[in-house]
């Protein structure tokens, strides 16, 4: 399969919570994440080119907020290696200049680092 991504993927050493944002239900974790999108490992499979509203549990070392909201929409799913998961990819449709600053200091406090 060829990877279509512009930017590379950052792995996070800790998953954090995704609730949907009507139902206040966990959706799934975060697994990477870049500016652009994110994969999530979810219980259920995701249906391919639905948007989503999320909201991002944060913690105090990347943000001074409690969660953030964002929207993305999915792009492709798959079996986790663990057969009761699921891998789904989501691009991000609208980034505000906050939720920007704090993908990064997630990225850059959590992120795995492969040098």
């Amino acid at each position: 399969m060829i990877d279509r991504r512009s930017e590379k993927r950052i792995f996070l050493l800790y998953y954090t919570r995704v609730f949907d944002t009507q139902s206040h239900v966990q959706f799934g974790n975060l697994v990477d994440i870049t500016s652009q999108g994110a994969m999530l490992i979810t219980p259920n499979p995701v249906p391919i080119g639905v948007d989503f509203n999320f909201q991002l549990e944060l913690s105090e070392e990347v943000a001074d907020i409690p969660f953030m909201e964002i929207s993305a929409q999915s792009l492709w799913c798959r079996a986790d290696i663990d057969p009761t998961l699921f891998n789904s990819g989501f691009k991000f449709l609208e980034i505000s200049p906050e939720n920007a600053s704090i993908i990064q200091n997630i990225a850059n406090t959590f992120g795995f680092r492969d040098n």
